[in-house]
C-alpha cells in the first residue's frame, strides 16, 4: 500500500500509526513548514499545500498512491483538494479514497435516531460547506468511476483530547441543556474504522463514525469525575452561560446518530462503545 494523506492533523496521524506497518510509503501535506521537517524524520514524506493552488510534488505524488485519505475542511471556494489536485486525483486511480467529513451535515433532529440515509439539513455555515463538499466528492466518484467513502465523525476525542486533560486546564464545566445529547468517538476508532474500510467492499458508501451511545455532556463530565476522585464542577444552564457563538452553534443541533452500517457492513468492532469504557482506558493508561 501506498498512502498519501491531505491533511495530517490528528485523526489522521492516529490513521497512519496504525496502518504504517502495512504501507510501503507514507506522504502527507501539511501548512508548516516545521511540521514538513517532523513528518520527514517519522519517515513520511512531507508536502507542503496551504489549499490556495497545487502544492509542489503532489501530482506525482498521487500518481502512485493506491489509497488517500483526505482530513482538510472545506471554505467559501469548496473543497481545496479538489480544487486544486482533482484532476491529478482522476489520472492517478487510487483503489481507494476516504474523505473525513463530519455528524454535523444532518443538523438537528430534535434528539431523533439518524443514519446516513437521513437527508442532510445543516444549520451551521460549516456544515453547509461540508455538505457541499461531500455531494462534490461523490460526484467526482461517479464521474471518474471512483471508489470515495465519506466518513461523517462525531465529537472526537483521545489522547490530549478529553475531559481530563479540561480538569487539568480547569475548562471542564457542566452545561445543561435539557434533552441534549451529543455522540463521539475516540481517535483510535476512527483509525479502526478507516483500516475496516479499506479492507471492507470496494465501493462508494458513507459511513457514520460514532460510538454507540449518545449522552448528555454533563454525563461525561461527571464520570470523568469520578475517576479522577474530584468533585465534579457545577452544573451551569445552558441558556445562561457565556458562551462563544461557535460553542453555542453546537448545542443547536441534538440528535442521536447510529453506527449500524459500519458495524454490519465493515464487521469493525469497537474498541471504545461508550466513553464509559475509553475514559477508563485514558485514566489507565495515561490522557495526556
Amino acid at each position: 500500500m501506498r498512502l498519501f494523506v491531505f491533511g495530517i492533523g490528528y485523526s489522521a496521524e492516529a490513521f497512519v500509526a496504525r496502518i504504517a506497518s502495512r504501507c510501503a510509503w507514507i506522504g502527507a501535506t501539511t501548512r508548516s513548514p516545521a511540521k514538513a521537517e517532523t513528518l520527514r524524520a517519522q519517515g513520511i514524506a512531507p508536502f507542503l499545500f496551504d489549499g490556495t493552488t497545487p502544492g509542489e510534488g503532489i501530482a506525482d505524488a498521487l500518481a502512485q498512491a493506491t489509497h488517500v485519505l483526505v482530513s482538510i475542511a472545506p471554505g467559501e471556494a469548496g473543497d481545496p483538494v479538489l480544487a486544486h489536485h482533482g484532476a491529478d486525483l482522476a489520472a492517478a486511480r487510487p483503489q481507494w479514497t476516504g474523505y473525513l467529513s463530519t455528524v454535523g451535515v444532518y443538523g438537528d433532529h430534535g434528539g431523533a435516531w439518524v443514519t446516513e440515509e437521513t437527508p442532510c439539513k445543516p444549520v451551521s455555515r460549516r456544515s453547509v460547506q461540508r455538505v457541499a463538499a461531500e455531494e462534490a466528492w461523490l460526484a467526482h466518484a461517479g464521474t471518474h468511476d471512483r471508489v470515495v467513502q465519506v466518513f461523517r465523525l462525531s465529537g472526537i476525542y483521545g489522547p490530549g483530547r478529553n475531559a481530563f486533560v479540561n480538569f487539568e486546564k480547569g475548562t471542564a464545566r457542566r452545561l445543561v441543556k435539557p434533552g441534549q445529547v451529543f455522540n463521539r468517538i475516540h481517535v483510535a476508532d476512527i483509525a479502526g474504522a478507516l483500516e475496516a474500510a479499506i479492507d471492507g467492499p470496494a465501493r462508494t458508501r458513507i459511513f457514520n463514525i460514532t460510538d454507540d451511545e449518545p449522552a448528555p455532556p454533563q454525563d461525561v463530565v461527571s464520570h470523568a469525575a469520578g475517576l479522577l476522585g474530584v468533585t465534579p464542577p457545577p452544573e451551569q444552564d445552558f441558556a445562561s452561560a457565556e458562551l462563544s457563538p461557535m460553542a453555542r452553534s453546537f448545542y443547536g443541533e441534538n440528535k442521536r446518530v447510529s453506527n449500524a452500517r459500519v458495524k454490519s457492513e465493515l464487521g469493525y468492532d469497537f474498541l471504545f462503545p461508550t466513553y464509559r469504557e475509553a475514559l477508563s482506558a485514558l485514566y489507565r493508561d495515561g490522557w495526556r
